[in-house]
């Protein structure tokens, strides 16, 4: 029996030579006369570790990482196709592996374990069981199911997904739209396309299931442009679950119909907003509409419509296959379930950890992330991407959930997790806030299209020390302006990273030219 090896086939990997290792792979075994099934898996997200290669032994899987093309000879040596300890590179058993171990993965749960594209894989872990429950269901049932889960969308607003749902039920319409949001543009960001590159049948069972819950036949992913890889495999998964009836006119026998298809974005980052993104799927300039009307009641093409971003759809099959309070099991408060955390900027050991609301910062990028990849202190953290605050050492301790964020002025957001050292330059940070929103604005509202101008204006005059107590003044009533008056996000959570520059590091922001 040939040994199998898996190598991951997904972005970061590919990006530190994945493809390159599993050639080594493969030409290594035809030199030995050794017979390997060599299988192209998704990532764990273990990304320190990457590329990380795994063989399956009688006792389960032994991961090695990270490897390079040039440690293959060697790794053979050491005995690589029996699982062998002897390299140095041998994590022992991957479901031992402390990063992974000490998770709760309910969505991420068959990340790095499967072939992405194999639909036998997808079943023989539990794929499509949501799905199946969901059709012996009324519509109002599977509603109730998603309501009672406590699940809210993983972005932003943190709108309970339910609701939103209902609501979408409810509106008569002869049409109606499930549409996914995925053009993921927050800095420190990658949950959404691990899901679409490494299980992305997860994705269509989540939207068919929204559809057979709303009313809904046509379902849309609104996939970024810079996701090439993802756009590949996502689109290769619809043709075959199409061909398995697990999309189509007739899901599954069932005589109810579930169409699905990507188009792709064009590098705008307001296109996050679920009502420019709906003009873009238009075909339109992606701009930000006036609400009401919702559109949940009208949406795409005018139609009742339910948007929800990658997380959301994903979380649903659990729910419905394991039952809603098995998900409500995990969290804490109002926020149920787990949350995907993305470890990113000075970090050691960076990568996706799936937890239960409710840990704290510090565990996260302590015992995870192990502190920074510099060495030096930590001294700033930000959440939730580039319009949420910038987190002091007071405010690390705080559990990660909506309420108690949001109750500091700061947000969960995407779940990004940036971190910096002590050499970060806090006032810099606060600029960029401004000069993003200055060149990412839509332009409809005058706040978010002057006032982020203007705000890198001020912060250039006060950094020069250009009259710095009149401009911090300015700067402090110009961020209320922004928040109170702007049409979107956009406008109105850009002052939130500055603000936080100006309570926690105000010296940074004061500092002259000539001490930076």
């Amino acid at each position: 029996m040939p040994v199998r090896i898996y190598v991951p086939r997904e972005t970061t990997a590919l990006a530190l030579g994945a493809d390159e290792v599993a050639e080594r792979i493969e030409a290594e075994a035809v030199a030995r006369g050794a017979e390997v099934e060599l299988v192209r898996n998704g990532s764990r997200g273990l990304f320190w570790l990457e590329p990380l290669v795994e063989v399956e032994t009688d006792a389960g899987r032994v991961a090695y990482g990270p490897v390079e093309p040039g440690d293959v000879a060697g790794l053979f040596d050491a005995g690589l196709l029996e699982g062998s300890a002897m390299s140095t590179l041998c994590r022992g058993p991957t479901e031992s592996i402390p990063y992974l171990q000490a998770q709760q993965r309910l969505t991420f749960a068959r990340i790095g374990i499967t072939d992405p594209l194999s639909l036998d894989d997808y079943r023989a872990h539990d794929g499509f069981r949501g799905l199946e429950q969901a059709l012996a269901l009324s519509p109002q049932a599977i509603v109730d199911e998603v309501k009672t889960s406590g699940l809210r969308g993983r972005g932003g607003a943190a709108f309970p997904t339910g609701i939103k749902w209902q609501t979408v039920l409810d509106a008569p319409a002869d049409q109606k739209y499930i549409v996914c949001n995925a053009d993921e543009g927050d800095s420190g960001t990658f949950a959404d396309r691990l899901v679409m590159e490494c299980d992305p049948y997860l994705l269509i069972e989540g939207m068919a299931i929204a559809g057979l819950a709303v009313g809904a036949t046509q379902g849309y992913v609104y996939l970024r442009s810079e996701y090439p890889l993802a756009h590949e495999i996502f689109n290769e998964a619809i043709a075959r679950a199409e061909a398995a009836g697990y999309l189509g006119a007739d899901i599954r026998g069932s005589g109810r119909r579930f169409d699905l298809e990507v188009r792709l974005g064009a590098g705008a980052y307001i296109c996050g907003e679920e009502t420019s993104l709906l003009e873009s799927l238009e075909g339109k300039r992606g701009m930000v509409r006036f609400k009401p009307p919702l559109p949940a009641l009208e949406g795409l093409f005018g139609k009742p419509t339910v948007v929800n971003n990658v997380l959301s759809l994903a979380a649903v099959p659990f729910i419905l296959s394991r039952g809603a309070t098995a998900y409500a099991d995990y969290g804490m408060g109002r926020s149920r379930g787990t949350l995907a955390l993305q470890l990113a900027g000075n970090v050691k050991r960076g990568g996706l950890v799936e937890l239960a609301f409710g840990t704290t910062l510090r565990q996260l990028m302590e015992d995870f992330g192990g502190g920074t990849a510099s060495g030096r202190p930590l001294r700033a953290v930000q959440v939730g991407g580039p319009l949420c605050a910038y987190l002091p050492e007071s405010q690390w301790d705080l559990p990660l959930d909506y309420e108690t964020f949001a109750e500091v002025g700061a947000g969960v957001g995407h779940g990004g997790v940036v971190m910096f050292d002590d050499t970060v330059d806090m006032g810099e940070q606060a600029r960029f806030a401004m000069e993003f929103c200055a060149v990412e604005s839509c332009g409809k509202c005058t706040p978010c299209r002057i006032g982020a101008v203007r705000g890198v204006e001020v912060i250039d005059r006060i950094r020069a020390g250009d009259n710095r107590e009149a401009n911090l003044a300015l700067l402090g009533d110009l961020c209320e302006t922004m928040v109170d008056g702007s049409l979107c996000a956009m406008g109105g959570m850009t002052p939130f990273p500055v603000q936080s520059v100006m309570k926690h590091f105000p010296d940074d922001l004061q500092r002259d030219a000539t001490q930076r």
